[in-house]
């Protein structure tokens, strides 16, 4: 389909809310802002536990639209969320390229806290491929070029995305646009991240990421491939899910044959320069220029054309788009709600995502409250955060009492510790072994800590397009974004008694059950396995002080993993084959 415009027809409030419609925003509430800045909100893009996101025009009619991003109060008066949000807008605002829409600006007036960029009217890959199908090899290699692109302007300017995935490319008319800027990184500043902690997407994480929070362009590479293969095929090369599972196929297995076998037959080029940005040493993975050279030396230097449906479905948003831009901000008036405010969003645990866009991970109330004055809004906030940190503090340990409990063996793997986006994939917190000697290691570096899931939600994007990017998109990733916590975890002190009462003493659970948690299953380990069953059974042993070599825990069941069962196995008496069975399996997992 070509890339035309068609004649403006007369405006009317008819059509003006018909193009509302169109451009992948719906209609505002009394409670939303009439002014945000520079910018006249027209219709809402998203919501999320942070904050919303408005479609918007600059309210003195100069051209263009934007992504308005405003953050709750409650976090915007925090000082150091503050500073997060700033991080994350100076990180932005060093990328130029037209694969990535442009930082406009950033304010804090008057509680309103805010970041703007330019829209770019579209689909996210994720919806792109959920409603109009998987893209044919030349859309596909339209993306490595394009995205390709991306990459290689973000790292001539020392930024880090860490966060690729599907629902973060966005998909116009002009081609492939990466967006969310959230939790990247610059590559001269310390870590974004509190230590130990992984934020981003399970199925599109690199694996040096997962194993030791290591993160770079190459790194990138390695998310972008797993994007490219989910649209070639519907699915993330190393499976769908957010669980312990899928990370230890990312961190140790290869791909899923199946996946690529798919792909290799559509496009064989195609396949082998995707399989190479998925080696597991970084260095062995092409770099964004390569990927551009890869898609000229293929014959897709030029900008092929999207498949249809979805070129229409572009097309349409672009049209809607123009017909937003075409009248001035006094004539679109009647797209806010008749009872304008200039106040902020009202306070409350969180928004309800409106269609079409995709649903959030978020906790949601009942009733948002009624505004109040100055000291009760404080006063009722305070109140909020306080009950906010007691549940957070909840939230870990019980996090850390399912990441670190005992295996019982029946299961045949870990169970995922938090819940996936509709999108592909979620922050999540899991137990990774490290690449050391020994699994344990630095145990900051192996548990995700709760706040990951915390931190997915501390922003939506500020370019929440066709269908609300904004809606999968993960947050700035830091322990500071979280609410205010007054650090008392017992919620308020007790009576006084007569008698004391006696406190039972627990038997300490030995580091064979706490510390190894990467498999929970009996099934049959032997002589040249790898992956994760491989890893319990080196942990647990390495636990127990038997050596499984100088490689450590690697997930290879060698030669000294071999030696190490058998001599377990004479030490407990059981029948000296080499093999981890369920007598052995048992064994190892029993507390002495």
């Amino acid at each position: 389909m070509t890339d035309q415009r068609q004649p403006m027809p007369s405006y009317t409030p008819a059509s003006g809310d018909a193009a509302l419609t169109h451009a992948g925003a719906t209609p505002m509430q009394p409670t939303d802002p009439g002014r945000i800045g520079p910018y006249a909100p027209l219709g809402l893009l998203g919501s999320g536990g942070m904050g919303r996101v408005y479609l918007a025009r600059p309210a003195d009619d100069t051209p263009g639209l934007a992504a308005v991003k405003v953050i709750r109060p409650e976090y915007a008066e925090d000082p150091r969320f503050r500073r997060r949000f700033e991080r994350e807008a100076s990180v932005h605002a060093r990328v130029h390229t037209p694969r990535a829409p442009q930082l406009l600006g950033t304010g804090f007036d008057d509680t309103l806290l805010w970041m703007a960029t330019q829209y770019v009217p579209g689909l996210n890959l994720a919806d792109a491929v959920r409603d109009c199908g998987t893209l044919a090899p030349a859309g596909v290699w339209r993306l490595v070029a394009d995205l390709g692109q991306a990459l290689s302007s973000m790292a001539a300017v020392g930024v880090v995305h860490r966060d690729l995935k599907p629902s973060n490319v966005i998909l116009s008319l002009q081609g492939a646009h990466v967006i969310d800027f959230g939790i990247a990184q610059a590559t001269d500043s310390s870590a974004i991240t509190s230590t130990g902690s992984r934020v981003g997407t399970p199925a599109f994480m690199s694996p040096e990421y997962l194993r030791e929070g290591r993160c770079d362009t190459a790194s990138d590479v390695f998310s972008l491939a797993g994007s490219l293969i989910y649209a070639a095929t519907g699915h993330a090369p190393f499976g769908d899910g957010t669980g312990v599972d899928v990370m230890h196929r990312v961190a140790f297995e290869e791909p899923k044959p199946e996946i690529m076998a798919e792909l290799a037959a559509a496009d064989p080029a195609l396949a082998a320069l995707l399989s190479a940005c998925l080696a597991k040493d970084p260095a062995g993975r092409p770099t964004p220029r390569q990927l551009l050279d890869a898609a000229t030396s293929a014959g897709h230097s030029g900008a092929a054309p999207w498949h249809e449906p979805l070129a229409a479905r572009l097309l349409a948003r672009r049209q809607a788009c123009d017909v937003l831009e075409s009248v001035s901000v006094q004539e679109t008036v009647h797209l806010r709600a008749p009872t304008e405010r200039t106040a902020s969003p009202a306070p409350g645990p969180a928004f309800t995502p409106t269609p079409p866009m995709p649903p959030m991970q978020y906790a949601t109330s009942a009733q948002a409250p009624a505004p109040e004055d100055g000291g009760s809004r404080r006063r009722k906030r305070k109140a909020y955060l306080a009950v906010a940190a007691g549940l957070a503090v909840c939230a870990v340990a019980a996090g850390a009492f399912f990441l670190t409990r005992p295996s019982l063996g029946e299961t045949a793997s870990a169970a995922p510790t938090a819940a996936g986006s509709t999108t592909p994939g979620d922050a999540q917190a899991s137990a990774i072994p490290s690449s050391s000697a020994s699994p344990s290691g630095d145990k900051e570096k192996q548990k995700e800590t709760a706040s990951g899931k915390e931190e997915a939600e501390a922003s939506e994007s500020p370019n929440a397009s066709a269908g609300g990017s904004a809606g999968g998109t993960q947050a700035t990733p830091s322990d500071e974004a979280s609410a205010p916590s007054d650090g008392n975890e017992s919620g308020g002190g007790s009576a006084p008694t007569a008698t004391p009462p006696k406190t039972a003493t627990t038997p300490a659970t030995p580091p064979w059950s706490s510390q190894c948690t990467y498999y929970s299953g009996t099934e049959l380990t032997v002589h040249g396995d790898k992956g994760q069953r491989v890893v319990q059974v080196q942990c647990m042993l390495t636990k127990r002080g038997y050596s499984v070599g100088e490689a450590g825990v690697d997930g290879q069941f060698g030669d000294a993993t071999l030696a190490a069962v058998k001599q377990f196995q004479r030490d407990k008496g059981l029948a000296v084959d080499g093999e981890v069975g369920p007598n052995t399996w048992a064994a190892l997992r029993s507390s002495t």
